[in-house]
């Protein structure tokens, strides 16, 4: 058994997402010594039959990897149930696991990045997630890697000390918050993170990823990021299930190998006011906010056109 963490891949309906994800990943230096695990979801509704078959027939002929093994899903599960079956699955055996999403570009040392960490951190109680993918913040006076409160869902990996504190229970996570702990969670209210789970129990969404952040923010945890963003979300175009047609978390991936990891077990001061400041002006003036607003909405009719 290889002793790296095994990868898991989530897709759906995307083609060229999915391809483009596939093409990445398996130029990282430590593909042909790592498992992958494709997790194929089935069709929500027969209008996405065509394509999901196109993705099932792309990752079919997927090469460069330790072993491969694709489970196929005969019904819809939806992303969240996916993730967090696949993950759960994959945990209990090898106690560790690396995640992929259908539309995130990796740089060829994302796989050694996440390999390395999982080694360093394995018995670090306080460390419960690493994250590849970093916001275009202010990088000067960062260290190369630094440890954060808040979790990245784009290219991640954990522990199965770590995972078994997720609490998918909306009510659960939500009575262990007061006005102070609401306050930190979302980044002195500068990030819609406090949002996202109100939402979620509403059932204006069904993110997982919302409910691991609480998981471990609840649990006093702390994430592993790098300064300079190893992945490139691609999805980002109005096809994505949560994402909508912007720009704003666009970066450039960086191509070196990450040498670097933190000895002190604490949130990086430095890094966390350079991501406040990023989320207090991501969206830019005025001015700027009305103009994506009428170009998202006439890209989403454009995208209704050419998909209807």
């Amino acid at each position: 058994m290889s002793n790296l963490a095994p990868i898991a891949l989530f897709v759906y309906n995307r083609p060229e997402h999915t391809r483009r994800t596939l093409q990445a990943l398996k130029q990282n230096t430590r593909a042909p010594e790592s498992i992958l695990f494709i997790f194929s979801d089935g069709p929500k509704t027969a209008a996405d039959t065509a394509s999901v078959n196109e993705v099932r027939s792309i990752i079919k002929t997927t090469s460069g990897f330790k072993s491969l093994e694709i489970i196929e899903r005969k019904t819809n599960d939806g992303l969240a149930n996916s993730i967090i079956g696949g993950v759960s699955t994959l945990i209990v055996k090898y106690g560790k696991v690396i995640v992929f999403e259908d539309d995130l570009i990796s740089s060829p040392h994302t796989l050694h990045y996440f390999n390395d960490a999982l080694v360093r951190y394995e018995t670090e109680e306080k460390v419960m997630h690493i994250g590849a993918y970093m916001y275009p913040i202010l990088t000067e006076h960062i260290p190369e890697t630094f440890f954060y409160r808040a979790a990245s869902s784009w290219g991640w990996a954990t522990w199965a000390r770590a995972w078994s504190h997720f609490e998918p229970n909306i009510d659960q996570l939500i009575q262990q918050f007061d006005y102070q702990k609401i306050h930190e969670f979302s980044i002195e209210g500068k990030m819609n993170f406090w949002k996202q789970i109100q939402e979620f129990k509403r059932g204006k969404n069904n993110s997982w990823a919302i409910r691991w952040y609480a998981s471990i923010f609840l649990n006093e945890g702390l994430t592993l990021n790098p300064a300079c963003s190893l992945i490139q979300n691609i999805g980002h175009d109005g096809t994505g299930i949560h994402s909508g047609i912007n720009t704003m978390y666009d970066v450039s991936i960086n191509p070196k190998k990450i040498t670097f990891f933190p000895d002190q077990i604490q949130e990086n001061k430095v890094a966390y006011q350079a991501l406040k400041y990023f989320f207090e002006n991501r969206k830019g003036t005025l001015w700027k906010r009305i103009i994506r607003f009428l170009r998202n909405k006439a890209n989403s009719k454009k995208l209704y056109f050419w998909t209807s």
